[in-house]
C-alpha cells in the first residue's frame, strides 16, 4: 500500500478504516514459532478475505502475534477476531499436533482476550514499522 491510504467504497460509503489487533497464546505460553508464524499469516489472510478485509500487515513472538488489518465499516471487529481467532487456532494445531500437548486441557491456543485499536492517530507508516520490527521466534 505503501505510504498513501487506499480509500476503499462500499455499496453505500466510502472509508478507510483499519485496525490493529494483538492476541496473545492461552497462559502465555511461549510455544509460537516461525513455522507457526509463516502459517498463521496465511490463515489470516484467508480468514479476511472472507470477511472483505485485507491483512496489511502481520508478525509476532512467541506468545502473541500482531495484526495490522484494512475493514469495511459492514464488519464487527469481534467477529473478525473471534473468526480470526477461531479457525487459526484449529488449524493450528491440525497442522502442528507438537502445539495440543501446550492445552491438552483447555483445547485453545489463544486467550480468550485480544487487542483491538483502531489506528487514525499514528501514521499506517508508525505502526506497520512497530509491527515489521516485531521479533520473530527462531
Amino acid at each position: 500500500m505503501g505510504g498513501i491510504q487506499e480509500i476503499r467504497t462500499g455499496r453505500h460509503c466510502v472509508f478507510v478504516m483499519h485496525v490493529h489487533v494483538v492476541f496473545v497464546t492461552k497462559f502465555r505460553h511461549k510455544v509460537i514459532t516461525h513455522a507457526h508464524l509463516t502459517h498463521m499469516e496465511e490463515i489470516t489472510r484467508s480468514v479476511c478475505a472472507d470477511f472483505a478485509c485485507e491483512t496489511m500487515e502481520f508478525n509476532g513472538e512467541d506468545n502473541h502475534v500482531h495484526l495490522l488489518i484494512d475493514f469495511p465499516p459492514k464488519v464487527a471487529v469481534t467477529k473478525l477476531v473471534n473468526s480470526l481467532k477461531g479457525v487459526s487456532s484449529r488449524r493450528l494445531r491440525q497442522e502442528f499436533p507438537d502445539l495440543v500437548r501446550h492445552y491438552w486441557r483447555a483445547n485453545k491456543l489463544w486467550s480468550g482476550s485480544y487487542f483491538a485499536g483502531t489506528v487514525g492517530g499514528a501514521p499506517l507508516s508508525v505502526v506497520k514499522q512497530y509491527i515489521e520490527q516485531q521479533n520473530r521466534p527462531a
